[in-house]
């Protein structure tokens, strides 16, 4: 029977969007966002869109706890920030493949930081 953690890695396989949740720093709230993602096999990259000054980039920072959700279909992981200017670039590439290079520079405005979640 699939576990939970393989039905989102199905969906996450389909969709070009998905949704995360991380606790906010000063609030302790869970600060939901739509966000893009790149997957390669047990890894998922994501890539703040105005790089370490994106809000839920610092909410990572303090707590690296970090939900996923594609279409009802959710689980909870530990995010790897990636600062390293040879990670980021890489990252970067793959978005701009998987999205096309004229949108990843329309929207990301900042390509500083990355993120790395494990999904195994």
């Amino acid at each position: 029977m699939p576990t939970q953690k393989d039905t989102l890695k199905d969906r996450l396989a389909r969709y070009r969007q998905i949704t995360i949740s991380v606790i906010g720093r000063k609030s302790g709230q869970t600060i939901s966002v739509p966000v893009w993602f790149v997957l390669e096999g047990e890894k998922l990259y994501l890539l703040p869109v105005r790089g370490s000054d994106t809000q839920w980039y610092k909410n990572v920072l303090q707590n690296p706890q970090i939900r996923l959700e594609a279409r009802g279909v959710d689980a909870t992981f530990r995010a790897l920030p990636v600062a390293t200017a040879t990670a980021v670039k890489s990252v970067t590439e793959k978005f701009r493949e998987k999205y096309g290079a004229k949108d990843v520079k329309k929207y990301y405005s900042k390509l500083d930081v990355a993120v790395l979640v494990g999904l195994d």
